[in-house]
């Protein structure tokens, strides 16, 4: 089987030869598409292909319709809002992500996130620290809980959310359980944002529930932007001088929050949150191998489309 690896942020050297091996060795042809410049060049490089490994690259209904051969995709890491799972369905792919191959990176990102927003962004006027403090945590899958872990480690309480957990299921998770979303926000410090990009999350993040924070409180976003209206949270950090923001995702209205906020808003210049060797190299591997044992058993244990 054709195996394309499309991904326009590349896979780090050591991933790409991982992959390779795992894939050839099961008796599948590897072709790379790295760094493309254009979505045109995707649809092109589909054409034959037989299965595809991507990270944030955008698989489309126009890349699904051009690749007739196309039996399944796999996206490195745990979100998968870049591919058209109806069109996919539609056509017979099987659609994967590989949960918790990031996990660790992301959460680290969001304690660091955090702790430099507690700090002024590092600036020498007099900051804070997170001991002590409340973080609630709104959505407690594998990155959730590993952020609950490392805030607990730093004194912090950890209130979680999560409405497909019981509570003895994030109370084992080492967090409290809170039972509204308006609750996880006014009793918070901190609220570190995991849940992902879908219609009934889309802009839900806005002004009512950013303003129940309590007074000098931080958002933290390491998920999609998609889910924080922006227009809101621009008039609730008008409103609330005491409120900040940090996200991993680059708000499309950034320039002019930093304008107007400064070191009460920070995003970073691409998405970095699994932007570290381990979790490029486990995400990467992990994919290969789910392909691997497609093709060899039909396994579709990580499964995002039914």
């Amino acid at each position: 089987m054709k195996v394309l690896v499309a991904t326009q942020k590349p896979f780090a050297a050591v991933a790409v030869e991982g992959i390779k091996k795992i894939l050839v060795e099961a008796g599948h042809e590897v072709v790379l598409l790295e760094k493309y410049a254009e979505q045109a060049d995707l649809v092109a490089a589909a054409a034959d292909a037989e299965a595809m490994i991507i990270r944030s690259d955008k698989v489309t209904a126009e890349v699904i319709a051009a690749a007739p051969k196309l039996k399944i995709v796999v996206r490195a890491g745990a979100g998968y809002d870049n591919v058209d799972l109806a069109a996919a369905t539609e056509h017979g792919v099987v659609v994967m992500n590989t949960p918790g191959q990031n996990s660790n990176a992301v959460a680290e990102l969001a304690i660091a996130m955090m702790i430099f927003m507690a700090r002024t962004q590092f600036t020498p006027a007099t900051g804070s620290e997170v001991q002590g403090k409340r973080l609630g945590i709104q959505a407690f899958g594998n990155v959730g809980r590993l952020v609950g872990a490392k805030a607990k480690a730093l004194g912090m309480e950890v209130l979680a959310l999560d409405p497909f957990l019981t509570d003895e299921q994030i109370i084992a998770g080492g967090a409290s359980p809170v039972h509204s979303v308006e609750e996880l926000y006014a009793s918070s410090d901190y609220v570190s944002v995991h849940i992902p990009a879908l219609p009934a999350t889309l802009k839900s993040i806005g002004y009512d529930l950013i303003t129940k924070m309590p007074k000098g409180a931080v958002l933290v976003n390491t998920a999609r932007k998609e889910v924080i209206d922006e227009d809101g949270l621009l008039q609730a950090l008008e409103d609330r001088p005491d409120l900040k923001y940090v996200t991993d995702v680059m708000p499309d209205n950034y320039a002019l929050l930093q304008e107007k906020f400064g070191l009460r808003v920070f995003a970073t210049p691409k998405k970095m949150g699994a932007q570290t060797s381990e979790a490029n190299i486990n995400a990467g591997l992990a994919a290969a191998r789910q392909i691997a044992d497609f093709f060899a058993t039909g396994s579709t244990r990580f499964q995002v489309n039914k």
